[in-house]
């Protein structure tokens, strides 16, 4: 019987195929208490649990340097520094710790308890993004979860055979059938394995738009939907499906017709796509004649050639933080800095650059120890600007490093988060003593525009229209 199932669209484009189901491993913990003399055993446990999933991160890590922007985006290089990051995180360990020593829990229920009083932090955010932080804390405790349980793969065992049906008839089944994913939820570590199969679009019963699995599939540009509630336990292994990546629905079992249509909409959309790739190079002008330029955004030095091939005139926001974070302490120096931005440069070919100072803060954490975990908060503490200015060694750095990189090509400068006039002294006073040490060196650098994201209110009041 043809059901649907609605969710959120967050990547577009249509996936026909066959259901594989992700097993959740929190579905069926067992819980139990242990005697007093199993306590060491069962901490052992979650630990030897946890260094099996850091290595297996370690080990998609090392596939991902070999992969191309295309198979595996930086996007992907960051999430799973994230769930390094979440993985040695006191609180879970020491929690875990907790339930187990003095509460007697088993391993497992014990893990889970942990993840619940965690989540429970995160369900009282007020920001929607943080909010949606706890699912990628819930997908490193499934993965540690999976391990426990003595396998890694959540992938549930495929039907021996299938039975040919009206579908068969018109997705020819003796051949590869592409593979639409089904679960819970799924972590990016599960999306780059996935990757490597006929993988065509996933839904998934919880997430939102700026979860990170969401971050993903646009990234990869897989059809995909999240938030469908129950899917998980509504749709069986190996049932046909369609995601519907445009409308966030998820169509179980659907009939001849109804497949015949949607395949009518996969080659439309193919074909649309194709259409619109040749005219990606075509001048943006109204119909008035108003010319309309369109940038792009870059968090890695090799984007800049997917930009170009897009049809970008430039490059609007080059966010430099991206060479910052995940370094465990170990800051960028200037010549890797300079040659990130002179491979930026030149991959742009002649257009401009716009870099931005490192902006650390918010959703974007910086691992360089006590500094930044007593300095940084989410809202207005110190990070962007701020936090630049207060470390002027590490900020004339990266200013010497961009002004070297300005003598390849067109460069702007932009500053994150200026409030006051005493910002904009400081920040200048730097920028020329950054050119003043390479002249003095006899070290080529160019010439950069110089501007300031308003994002504050305060920056809005000070300036004088």
């Amino acid at each position: 019987m043809t059901f649907s199932v609605h969710g959120l669209p967050v990547a577009r484009g249509i996936a026909i195929g066959r259901a594989v189901l992700v097993a959740s491993s929190r579905a069926d913990v067992a819980h139990y208490f242990i005697e007093p003399a199993s306590v060491d055993a069962e901490i052992e446990r979650v630990r030897m649990g946890r260094n099996a999933v850091v290595d297996e991160i370690h080990r998609l890590q090392q596939s991902v340097a070999q992969m191309g922007p295309k198979d595996a985006p930086h996007e992907l290089t960051a999430l799973l520094d994230v769930h390094l990051m979440l993985l040695q995180d006191e609180m879970l360990v020491s929690g875990v710790k907790h339930w187990i020593t003095n509460r007697l829990y088993n391993a497992e229920w014990a893990l889970t308890t942990q993840l619940e009083v965690i989540a429970r932090q995160f369900d009282e955010m007020e920001d929607e993004y943080l909010r949606e932080r706890k699912a990628d804390l819930e997908q490193v405790v499934e993965r540690i979860l999976r391990y426990m349980k003595g396998g890694a793969s959540p992938m549930a065992p495929l039907a021996a055979s299938h039975h040919k049906t009206q579908q068969d008839l018109l997705l020819d089944d003796t051949v590869d059938v592409p593979l639409v994913l089904i679960a819970n939820d799924l972590s990016p570590g599960d999306m780059l394995q996935f990757k490597q199969s006929v993988f065509a679009g996933f839904a998934t019963d919880v997430g939102g738009k700026t979860s990170h699995t969401a971050i993903v599939a646009r990234s990869l540009d897989i059809p995909a939907v999240v938030g469908a509630r129950s899917a998980s336990q509504l749709v069986r292994q190996d049932d046909w499906v369609i995601i519907d990546g445009d409308a966030g629905v998820l169509i179980v079992d659907p009939s001849a017709i109804i497949l015949a249509e949607y395949g009518f909409k996969q080659r439309q959309g193919q074909l649309e796509r194709e259409r619109l790739a040749r005219l990606r190079h075509t001048p943006a002008i109204t119909m008035d004649g108003e010319k309309v330029e369109l940038l792009a955004n870059i968090e890695m030095p090799e984007d800049a050639a997917g930009a170009i091939k897009a049809g970008a005139v430039g490059v609007g926001l080059f966010r430099s933080e991206f060479l910052f974070m995940g370094r465990n302490g170990k800051l960028p120096g200037e010549e890797e800095q300079y040659q990130a931005y002179r491979r930026a440069v030149e991959g742009i070919q002649g257009l401009p650059v716009t870099i931005r100072t490192v902006d650390i803060g918010a959703d974007k954490s910086l691992d360089r120890g006590q500094k930044d975990g007593a300095g940084l908060n989410p809202a207005l503490g110190l990070r962007a600007i701020r936090w630049s200015l207060n470390d002027p060694a590490m900020f004339l750095t990266q200013l010497r490093a961009i002004l070297r990189a300005a003598a390849h090509g067109q460069v702007n400068l932009l500053i994150p988060m200026l409030a006051h006039a005493s910002e904009i002294r400081q920040t200048l006073a730097l920028i020329d003593a950054a050119r003043a040490e390479l002249e003095g060196q006899g070290v080529p650098c160019g010439p950069v525009k110089l501007g300031a994201m308003i994002e504050i209110p305060a920056a809005a009041l000070m300036l004088k229209l």
